[in-house]
């Protein structure tokens, strides 16, 4: 059979830009098709005004490891931005992650000795093997910050009461005994000063891309144009559903401006109060520093997934991963087709760890192939 591409790449994504740089790197020739209107999926961003929207949701970049920090600075300059969110509960604010800042706001706790005695004897509380999240929570860090820190924000994230969610979610919870706001421990953090759209045109470049185009609507079609397919789409979809579909949360956003220069102080804040129906709202400006004299602000809302609808991050229970596992076995029977990504591995992955898979991929292609 006489092919127009060696790559069809489903998704516009960063798997998908990241795998079709390096083919065209290699001289392959490559079409990138993606169903929604512009490149970037999830951390695709939108200028207003001077200041990058995350269409989204928040993305922060951070890694450790040297080579892919090095990698995405190749294409764009990155700024110096550490993530430091804020966590409102009933109008008391928290620093997060929980660390002594916490723990003085929760308790007045001045000294760790203080903080980790606190922590100790509300995690007394469950002395048997946790059943569920909420005495996973407890278990780990007491009742006090799993009540208003943890629970309603969790049970709005996940749509279930945290007495119905298994205890496995959170294997661990990070506490720090010090003054450290830095919500990550990666040594190399920071957000594209252009917004991330910039990383991923950079990525595309001299490379051709359909948008609006939807693989799954006739995938025999598209498996005609090129000798490999590299898949970065929901894996269920792909198969049609023909073992059932698997469990997705989706997010709605809603975004506003303010004639302001600063909303609420902070580029992440959490509302843990259950009665507040968006989990987190974002002031993008702060991810930039920006000095404008406006700001816009998104409200985020985790929500049940339908089929048809954006999918955001996998539901890793026991169920879905049983049923992922068989989809993965049709997967590796399927001649030509590479699956890389979040929503074709069903696996919650980093920017960074997209790019590690998205490199390996392509190594091994080229490499071998």
């Amino acid at each position: 059979m006489s092919y127009m591409y060696d790559y069809l790449i489903v998704g516009a994504g960063l798997f998908g830009a990241v795998f079709a740089h390096e083919a065209n790197k290699q001289g392959k020739s490559c079409l990138v098709i993606e169903k929604r209107r512009h490149i970037g999926g999830n951390i695709y961003t939108e200028e207003k005004e001077g200041i990058p929207i995350h269409k989204y949701g928040a993305h922060i970049f951070h890694t450790s490891n040297k080579k892919i920090w090095e990698y995405v600075n190749r294409f764009v300059e990155f700024n110096q931005y550490i993530n430091s969110p804020v966590a409102n509960y009933k109008g008391a604010l928290y620093n997060l992650p929980f660390n002594m800042n916490t723990f003085y706001q929760m308790w007045g706790c001045i000294t760790p000795a203080e903080a980790y005695d606190k922590i100790c004897s509300q995690q007394m509380e469950i002395s048997h093997e946790p059943k569920n999240l909420e005495e996973q929570a407890i278990r780990l860090v007491g009742r006090d910050i799993y009540e208003k820190l943890i629970k309603g924000y969790t049970e709005k994230q996940w749509g279930k009461k945290c007495t119905d969610l298994p205890a496995f979610i959170i294997k661990r919870l990070p506490v720090r005994y010090t003054y450290d706001n830095n919500y990550f421990n990666d040594r190399y953090q920071g957000i594209p000063v252009d917004g991330y759209t910039s990383l991923i045109e950079k990525l595309l470049s001299g490379i051709e891309v359909r948008l609006q185009e939807d693989f799954n609507a006739n995938p025999l079609q598209y498996k005609k144009m090129a000798k490999k397919i590299i898949y970065t789409g929901t894996i269920d979809a792909y198969f049609s559903y023909v073992l059932g579909a698997l469990d997705y949360r989706g997010l709605r956003f809603e975004t506003e401006r303010f004639a302001m220069e600063n909303y609420q102080g902070v580029a992440v804040m959490n509302f843990t109060e259950a009665k507040i129906p968006y989990t987190r709202m974002i002031e993008h400006k702060h991810f930039i520093f920006g000095k404008q004299p406006i700001t816009y602000i998104t409200r985020e809302y985790s929500s049940d997934w339908t089929i048809g609808e954006d999918a955001y991050y996998p539901v890793n229970d026991e169920e879905n991963q049983k049923l992922y596992a068989e989809y993965k076995l049709l997967a590796e029977k399927e001649r030509n087709v590479i699956f890389g990504g979040r929503l074709a591995e069903y696996k919650y992955y980093n920017m960074d760890q997209v790019i590690v898979s998205a490199l390996n991929a392509a190594a091994s292609e080229f490499v071998e192939g």
